[in-house]
This record gives structure tokens, sequence and C-alpha cells, in this order.
């Protein structure tokens, strides 16, 4: 019998990532502004950044929020957090102070890792709310005054001296995030992600994107999204080069440059992006190297597909569909089948069970609406510290989704509704309920709605569906929005109404709402 260690053979990205280190050192793990970390770099770095966590009163099972933009040491900090067992918390950046602090409430955390310019926000936390013993900034931001407070400095941390943390095994169920997704009620929840979900959902990644030793994968999406740490995840097992791109306002032209200068193989965009990236007006003059693109977070239009298809018809076409609490990948729609099956988000991944239920759990046949639901190694293990949250989601044994779909007789699933009345913005979740409970909050809101409306360029937007005082504009409530939400679940038109309609139980019928005020087009508004 070997002596080796448990710890050395379990299944997660810290051991991944030290297997590179030492098996290719010198291969380029990360890429950002053109500045390269290798394997062993990464490795060595996340370690340094794990011992100071550790010599700070991080363990097993603390948790730890990471408040930043796009970095390499974004993917540093998560490896640090989860070397120790610790959890790491990545939150929206977009969100406001109050936002945040529920979350750190919620999931306790110990810390905050950030960097110079969202460091502002975190001190705006740490002053409304109690638990965050300390706050590490990554960058030029000044340390040791206001508005940082007693922040520390990240290149602090990996100079510390000290002698490094003890091994620790960390079994695969191990929690290793926790993202958090808006409920319905308006209050986000926790999404536990284990070492295993990860490591299940980069074998998913790996096939669907036909990933292979040699490809460069271009990651736009914000590490703080499912999609962002999700797409990465295959790469950190292959030991494939990942570009990461910074984010701010999107530009094709800027994305095209980078694409054609990184050599990029893979990359994953929203449809709202994928549309700005076709209609540039140098795309077709480039010399890329993609092989596979692919899309999801949002629904996609057919002039969406059809121009992705015409401007890169050498390139696999591949959706990709699921959400959060899976991962978050489930179904999967291949280059082959995508203009055949247009409105289809694919078949489920074959590592998956899935079944499409009525109200009773009994299963729909194909072509009827029903509630999808899910089981397999990338479902989530529950909700943080909310037990009757988890047992309504796994209510009879599967994890329900909340979309309504039909499946077509060969399997392809087509989202018809969400039971969690919910609005995809740009990729974003929107819950219409939080939204609605900051109206409620205005003098001049007697009664409030808020619905999805289709746009061309964000999928959806929201709309707010208002009885109260007439004299009530969108221009007076953005101040009042600015301080309670992030901008982007803020309303884009207004409705006044003299009631909402109700039906027997006092329930606001939204059907109603849509088939009344969804079909405008508020592009310019937006």
């Amino acid at each position: 019998m070997t002596d080796q260690p448990l710890r050395a053979r379990r299944n997660h990205w810290n051991n991944q990532v030290a297997i590179h280190a030492e098996m290719q050192p010198d291969a380029v793990a990360f890429r950002f502004r053109g500045i390269d970390t290798t394997w062993r770099q990464l490795h060595e770095r996340s370690e340094k950044v794990a011992d100071a966590l550790a010599r700070r009163g991080v363990g097993f099972g603390d948790r730890v929020l990471i408040v930043m933009l796009n970095y390499t040491e974004y993917i540093e900090s998560v490896l640090a957090i989860n070397a120790l067992g610790a959890i790491a918390v990545p939150v929206n950046f977009r969100l406001t102070p109050p936002e945040i602090g529920y979350l750190v409430a919620d999931s306790g955390a110990k810390g905050a890792i950030t960097d110079g310019m969202l460091a502002p926000l975190v001190a705006a936390v740490r002053a409304q709310v109690p638990g965050l013993d300390f706050a590490v900034v990554l960058g030029d931001a000044a340390v040791g005054d206001a508005p940082v407070g007693d922040a520390e400095s990240y290149e602090a941390l990996l100079a510390e001296p000290g002698d490094p943390h003890p091994a620790v095994d960390i079994p695969e169920d191990t929690p290793a995030l926790i993202m958090y997704t808006s409920g319905t009620t308006g209050q986000p929840k926790g999404a536990i992600l284990s070492h295993a979900n990860m490591a299940a959902q980069s074998l998913t990644c790996i096939r669907a994107l036909q990933t292979h030793a040699a490809s460069v994968y271009f990651c736009a999406a914000p590490l703080f999204h499912i999609a962002g740490l999700g797409s990465i995840a295959p790469n950190l097992v292959l030991g494939v080069t990942t570009v990461i791109h910074p984010l701010g306002a999107f530009s094709g032209t800027e994305t095209l440059d980078a694409w054609e200068r990184e050599r990029a193989t893979s990359v994953f965009l929203v449809p709202a992006q994928w549309q700005i990236v076709c209609a540039d007006p140098t795309v077709r003059d480039r010399d890329l190297a993609l092989e596979v693109i692919s899309w999801g977070a949002a629904p996609a239009s057919d002039t969406v597909l059809q121009a992705m298809a015409e401007t890169f018809p050498d390139a696999l076409n591949v959706a990709v569909f699921g959400q959060t609490e899976m991962s978050p990948i489930t179904c999967v729609l291949e280059g082959k089948d995508a203009l055949r099956k247009l409105g289809s988000v694919g078949q489920p991944i074959p590592t998956i069970s899935t079944r499409v239920v009525d109200d009773e759990m009994n299963d729909v046949a194909p072509g009827e609406i029903g509630e999808i639901v899910y089981r397999g190694p990338t479902m989530m293990s529950g909700y943080w510290n909310k037990p009757e949250a988890t047992a309504e989601a796994f209510d009879g044994g599967w994890f329900h989704s909340g979309d309504l779909v039909r499946r077509d007789e060969e399997g392809f699933v087509y989202v018809v509704d969400r039971k969690k009345d919910m609005i995809i913005s740009g990729g974003e979740n929107i819950y219409c309920a939080e939204v609605e409970n900051v109206l409620f909050a205005h003098p001049k809101v007697r009664e409030a709605a808020v619905i999805g409306r289709a746009h061309d360029k964000w999928g959806e937007v929201p709309v707010a569906i208002v009885a109260g005082d007439e004299s009530l504009t969108l221009e007076e409530l953005e101040p009042f929005l600015n301080e309670r939400l992030a901008r982007y679940k803020h309303p884009k038109d207004l409705v006044l109404v003299e009631e909402l309609p109700r039906n027997a139980s006092g329930k606001v019928v939204k059907q109603r709402l849509r088939d009344d005020h969804a079909p405008v087009d508020v592009a310019a508004k937006a």
C-alpha cells in the first residue's frame, strides 16, 4: 500500500494546477494585458496568498469574498482560498453596498479580496455591516487610509514572510464556491458548488467545446459569474492557456484585435456581444484562429445565429444552457444543429439525468410543456444557510430548475417560460420581486409589478408597471434606485396604471401585464 497522502490523489483544481506546475512549469497558464503567468507562478503565488490568509485566521470551511474585476489574480485568489479548504464567494461588483452587505451577513464571510477600483465599494460595505475582519486590495490603491481603511496590499501578502500553511486534505465534496443568485423573494441565494461539481463541469466543457492541449481559450465573461469560472475549469484540468479579457464597455473591434493577437481558438460571448462582433466592419478582414465559438446566458435571436454562421463559417458554433445551481451547463446545442433547431437550447448533456414534469412530478409527453428537473454530478449540494429553499428546490428528489420547457421527438429542449419570474438581460439574471420590493419603498408608488420586455440588444429588459402618483417619472426614480439596486436591474420603462390586475386570490396577473405592455420596443430608451 502506498504511503502517498490521500490529499495528493484528490481530483480538484488545486491539485491540477500543482501537477501542471511540476510537469509544464514554464508553459503559460494565464495571460492578462500581455502579461504571462506560468503554471509554476500560478501555483507558487496562490500558495503564498493562502499562507497569508491562514495567518489571518482563514481555515477549512471559512468564507472569503472576492470583489474584483477580471485579473489573473482573481484565479489566484480562488485557488488560495480553496487551498485552505475555505470557500470562495465571488461577488457581482455591480451590486450596491447594501446588496453586498446582505451577502456578507448571509455567508458569514471573514474577509474580502478586491482591487483598487472596487476598494471604495468594499470599504463602504465594511462601514455598514460587521463581519469582514480584513480586506486585501490588488493594484495601486492606497492602503492604510481612507477610503480603503485598514486594507492590506495584495502584493504585500505575496511578499510576507512566515511559515507556509499546513497541507490540507480537501475531499472532492468540499464546497469550493458559493455563487449567489437572486431569489424570487428578493433575497439572493448562495448555490454551494463543490470541487466535484467543478470537475464534472470540466468534463462537460471539454466535450462540448472540444478543448484540446493546444487550445487558447479567450475569457471575456466576468469571473464573478459561473460562466466565467465554469469556462476556465476545464483549462485548469488540461493545462490549457487562458487569455483573460479586461472588463469594461464591450468593443467589437477591441475584442477582434485581441482574438487576432492572441490566436484565440475558443471564445464565449453572450448573444448581445456576438451581435456587436458580427456587425463590426473589420470582422471579415481578420486573420483569426477560431475553432469554436460559443454562446449562452441569454436567448439568441435567429438573426444573431444566422450572422454568426455567416461571419464565422469555419468555426464550430455551440450553444450552452444551464444555471448556476448546475455548475452551470445542462444542455448543449452543437454546431451541426444550430440552424436546424433554431430556438432550441440543445440536448441534455450525457453526464446528467433530466425529466420534464408537471406540478405533480409526472413526466409530460414530447411537445407538452413542463418543468425540466435534473440530477447528476454537477448539481449543487444546496443553498447556503437556506434549508427551506434547498428542500423546495429538491422536492421529489430532483433539482427543480424553474424553467418551463418542451422537448421535441429528437430530445431537443425549447425554453417556453420561467417559473421563477426571471428576466435575463445581457446575460445577467434580474428577478422581478427584488426590483418590485425596492419600488414599493418609493413614496409615490402604491403598487408595482415588473415584467420583461423583448429588446434587440439585451434580449430582455425590465419594465415597471406602477399604480400610484401619476406625476412619477422614470427620471425621478433613478436617484432612488441608484442607492438600492445595481444599474442593470433598473427598469428601462415606466408604465403608470390605475391599478394592477389581480386574480381571485389577490395575486397580480402578470400574463395580462405582459400581453398589454411587453410587445413595445424600448431600444431607444435602453
